[in-house]
């Protein structure tokens, strides 16, 4: 009977019903301690905030630098590729950085706020979700800055920039679904900051953010199929770069996963969470 019962598709309906209530119920105790955490990071520095959006985007241009000067990747101005490299590389690198960022982020947080987790009224279930905001927010700034140059450099945006607030909602599932199990173990496994930290920086390079699939030789491109990451970069570029839905494919394996992600995310997290008391 209890097989059944976890087979029911009513008992994952009313989990997912439960997480998208809980978020909604704390929405303003979340958005306070978002507030928070991006004033506390900055708090006593002449600059302040500002290193908020200045961060990504002075590693940004390092990238740009790098890859467009030094190795002169050289990309668009065909029907194939539309735009140019500068704008291909962005709108890769962008979304990337912050899922990094809350990533690194949720392996500590459960840890870093054990004052809170003990104590019983506190929806620790906020906690991984303040970081995914606060992380979401310099990206949120960063592609407005890549609208900007693709208005100025090409004239135009195309008409696939409308799905822009369907990408953004989706990987945000992705990121809360991801810092809640990254968040959970990280209670139990305390090395895991830096496995992440390690993934973060070598996940970059077997993503198709600074080359096109097709200069990767045949015997390794399969690492771009096989890391989960390429498909939502692969979303984020027929949406910025190429103006149409040139990875259809992509964006079916990318829905599924966030949702799965997200609801598979919520579940981990509430069953590992009854024992963070005693492990703290």
């Amino acid at each position: 009977m209890n097989i059944f019962s976890r087979l029911n598709p009513r008992t994952h309906f009313h989990a997912l019903r439960e997480i998208i209530g809980l978020l909604t119920r704390h929405r303003q105790l979340t958005w306070e301690m978002t507030k928070r955490e991006i004033s506390d990071r900055y708090a006593g520095q002449m600059l302040g905030a500002f290193w908020t959006i200045g961060h990504p985007m002075i590693l940004m241009g390092v990238y740009l630098f790098i890859f467009a000067v030094v190795f002169k990747q050289k990309i668009g101005g065909t029907r194939e590729l539309p735009l140019d490299y500068v704008t291909y590389l962005l709108c890769g690198l962008i979304p990337w950085m912050s899922f990094q960022e809350a990533m690194s982020k949720s392996a500590t947080v459960i840890i870093s706020n054990a004052n809170l987790v003990k104590q019983v009224v506190f929806p620790i279930e906020i906690l991984p979700v303040k970081g995914v905001i606060a992380s979401f927010i310099t990206q949120f700034i960063s592609t407005i800055i890549l609208i900007l140059y693709v208005v100025i450099k090409h004239g135009y945006v195309p008409l696939t920039y409308t799905l822009i607030p369907v990408i953004f909602i989706l990987q945000i599932m992705a990121m809360i679904g991801v810092s809640y199990i990254l968040s959970s173990i990280g209670v139990y496994f305390r090395d895991l900051k830096d496995f992440v930290q390690v993934f973060c920086l070598v996940g970059m390079y077997v993503m198709p953010i600074f080359y096109l699939p097709e200069q990767v030789p045949q015997l390794f491109r399969p690492i771009l199929y096989l890391n989960p990451f390429s498909y939502f970069i692969w979303c984020y570029q027929d949406i910025f770069y190429f103006g149409r839905i040139e990875h259809g494919w992509a964006w079916i394996i990318y829905i599924f996963m966030s949702v799965g992600v997200f609801y598979f995310g919520y579940r981990i997290f509430r069953k590992l969470k009854v024992m963070f008391g005693n492990v703290l």
